[in-house]
């Protein structure tokens, strides 16, 4: 596995393993914001694999991770959602300006278990890529 992927896991191993402890201790803000990132981060790792490019926008990434997935047999489409809804968990920890958006101890435990399966789910997509024998260049969407 390629440098920036190990780059990429470590981050979203921290992030994950940070939001745990901001809800451990009664930031669950931060926790949602911190889960959101960690599912970011691995994103970022699916993408750079497949494709050997960074894309560092939230947008980019995750309009790049919903065209590697969109079709891809044995995925749970709905974990991969967790992206655009923990964009969502992440804008009101940053910029939450309304006193009534404000993320729950609850909301942020249910943060926390969707980006472990995020990460879970998103380490299939890290397994070594096929050769296209015809073009003698990788694959991403091969699977035999």
């Amino acid at each position: 596995m390629s440098q920036e992927v190990e780059r990429f896991l470590a981050l979203a191993r921290s992030f994950l393993t940070k939001a745990e402890g901001m809800r451990q201790h009664g930031w669950p803000e931060e926790a949602g914001r911190a889960s959101y990132l960690a599912a970011f981060h691995r994103a970022q790792a699916v993408i750079f694999h497949q494709s050997g490019r960074v894309v560092k926008t939230h947008q980019g990434v995750h309009a790049e991770f919903a065209r590697i997935v969109k079709g891809m047999p044995g995925t749970d489409r709905q974990i991969w959602q967790f992206l655009r809804t923990g964009y969502d968990m992440k804008s009101v920890a940053d910029y939450g300006t309304d006193p009534d958006a404000m993320i729950m101890d609850d909301e942020a435990k249910t943060a926390i278990g969707d980006a472990r399966r995020f990460l879970d789910q998103a380490s299939a997509l890290l397994s070594p890529r096929p050769v296209d024998r015809g073009k003698g260049r990788m694959d991403p969407r091969r699977t035999e």
